[in-house]
This record gives structure tokens, C-alpha cells and sequence, in this order.
């Protein structure tokens, strides 16, 4: 394999462009032409492809965001909008391409292996939602994004005796909401993994303030439902002052933590080492600090799974 291509699609995430840049330079360490895809599927479709040589990628392993752009496609969904892609890539004669991206992106990456292009994916996304891996690229970031917005909301909570409930990105998976939460030692941590009992929250926030505390904090996921009807559901049951705050996209953004580089520059490599070795339909990961692949349809024959125990100690911490 001599032309390889390399593109970031779905949500963006910290350490994206560490991923870029490993792809592009291992790949010419190993004397392979490599060609960035803008835009994702969309500039798949339309073209939008570019050689990259070891300069396209230099000053970029701490920038947050993705230097190829990023976008979501509809018409990629359709038989249509593959072929097009595929025809875009033989004409540039590439034969493998790495797809950095989340579960939708890899849909994507298998369609292209299927139509005869030899696809690795890597796991590029904040929620930590991939099975096949301990680690999202990004994951590590965005948590500690959200732990230094924890900690900053927490000093007004204590200031103002209030309760705060924050709101955290994650979709359907509770990993950043639970992380966050156990790391910022928060009172209650609402996951679409476990269903909640409202009434036990409210029974935990009065028992707390019974014993003298002035301020509590409750992370919700996304995923969950509303933070700020959780909110108002919390100010009107317990006639206490409540604050809600949706931290949003502040999560997805920023320079990336030396894991999220490190993490990245590995799984970017590893791709490429894949498609040297004429591998394809299958995803990077890391399990135990070790590098490991697992086929798409593994992949998406599993469902997302938090750690019960880690969430059964954040509780019997908060207590």
C-alpha cells in the first residue's frame, strides 16, 4: 500500500489533529503518499482531498479541534453518496484510509471497506463511548475541562449556599458525567446507564442539609434528560435555591492533555500499521496500556457500558 488517506469526521474532539499528524508521518516514515480529507464524508464526496506532506502537519499536536474540518453527511448514509466517495478515492489512487471518529463515523468506515477501500477507524470522541477501548481520544481533556468548571461552580455554591446541578455532554453514555463527578466530588451523579428515583436524590440533598451542609452539586448526563428540569424539579420539591448550568460545547474544545496527545499519536500509528499489513474493517483501541483492534462488527454488536463499581463508589463517597 502506497497511498493512503486520512480523515476526521462527527464531532470534533481534543487530540484529533495529534491523530492526524501520527497518520501523515508514520505513513511517510513508511514511504506512503498520504492524502488529508477535508471535511469528512461531505468533502469525501465532493473531492475535497489533498496530498499532505510532514509540513501540512507540523505545529498541530496541541491544538484542539481538527485542522481537516469536520462535518456529518447524510447523503454518505445512501448507496449514492458511497460510490461517489469511492470513485473520488480511486481517483487520487488511494487505497486505505484511517477515519478518526465516533460510532457514526466507523458506520461509514465499514461502508467504505465493504465497497473494496481498506478502512482502519480510530476513536476519536469526547463521550468515551467506543467499545474496543479504555480510552476515547479527547475523553481526558474534555474531563478535565469539566472538573476545573466543577470546581470553579462549587466555590459560588459555597458562597451562596445553593445547590447547582451541571450539565455535561455524553449523549447516551455516562462516563464523562460519572468520571467528572467522582473526580469532583460531587453529591449526586445522574447516568442514562441507571435509572434514577427523584425522590431518593431529594432524600440525600435533606439528609445533607440536616446535617448542617450548605451547598450540593449533581451532575447530570446529557443523556439523562434536562439538567434545568432537573433543576426546577429539585427547587420546587425542596424550596432551596437552585442553580443550573449546561457546560455545552466549552467541553469538545481546547488543547489537548499529554494523554489525549499521547494516546492519539499511538492510535493514529497503529492505524497506519494496520493498513501496511493489509488489515481493514477494523478500529484501534487501547486495553491495559496495550494497543489492540477489534472488528467494526464487534464493535457495534456491543453496548456501551459504564463501571458499576467505579459508580457504586461515587455514591458510598458522597454519602
Amino acid at each position: 500500500m502506497k497511498r493512503i488517506a486520512v480523515l476526521t469526521s462527527g464531532g470534533d474532539s481534543p487530540g484529533m489533529n495529534a491523530a492526524v499528524r501520527a497518520v501523515v508521518r508514520k505513513a511517510i516514515y513508511h514511504d506512503c503518499k498520504v492524502f488529508g480529507v477535508y471535511r469528512g464524508y461531505a468533502g469525501m464526496m465532493d473531492g475535497d482531498i489533498k496530498e499532505l506532506n510532514l509540513g501540512s502537519v507540523g505545529d498541530i499536536i496541541h491544538r484542539g479541534g481538527t485542522m481537516l474540518y469536520t462535518a456529518r453527511s447524510e447523503e454518505f448514509k445512501t448507496k449514492e453518496g458511497q460510490l461517489k466517495a469511492v470513485e473520488n478515492l480511486k481517483k487520487h489512487e488511494i487505497e486505505g484510509v484511517v477515519v478518526i471518529g465516533g460510532d457514526g463515523s466507523y458506520k461509514g468506515a465499514q461502508k467504505l471497506s465493504e465497497h473494496g477501500i481498506a478502512t482502519i477507524g480510530a476513536p476519536g470522541t469526547i463521550d468515551n463511548d467506543i467499545p474496543g477501548t479504555d480510552f476515547t481520544i479527547g475523553f481526558d481533556t474534555s474531563l478535565n475541562t469539566i472538573i476545573h468548571s466543577i470546581d470553579k461552580i462549587r466555590d459560588t455554591a459555597s458562597s451562596h449556599e445553593r445547590t447547582y446541578v451541571i450539565e455535561v455532554m455524553g449523549r447516551h453514555a455516562g462516563d464523562l458525567a460519572l468520571w467528572s463527578g467522582l473526580a469532583a466530588g460531587a453529591e449526586t451523579i445522574m447516568l442514562p446507564e441507571v435509572e434514577y428515583n427523584m425522590e431518593e436524590i431529594i432524600d440525600r440533598l435533606e439528609r445533607g442539609a440536616k446535617r448542617g451542609k450548605k451547598h450540593s452539586i449533581i451532575v447530570v448526563a446529557e443523556g439523562i434528560g434536562s439538567g434545568v428540569e432537573i433543576g426546577e424539579t429539585i427547587q420546587k420539591q425542596m424550596n432551596i435555591e437552585t442553580r443550573v448550568t449546561v457546560l455545552g460545547h466549552i467541553q469538545r474544545g481546547g488543547s489537548p492533555t499529554g494523554f489525549d496527545r499521547v494516546l492519539a499519536s499511538r492510535l493514529g500509528a497503529h492505524a497506519v500499521d494496520l493498513l501496511l499489513k493489509g488489515k481493514s474493517g477494523l478500529a484501534v483501541g487501547i486495553e491495559n496500556n496495550q494497543l489492540c483492534s477489534t472488528s467494526f462488527d464487534e464493535i457495534f454488536s456491543k453496548p456501551h457500558e459504564i463501571d458499576t463499581k467505579m459508580y457504586e463508589l461515587s455514591s458510598q463517597l458522597s454519602i
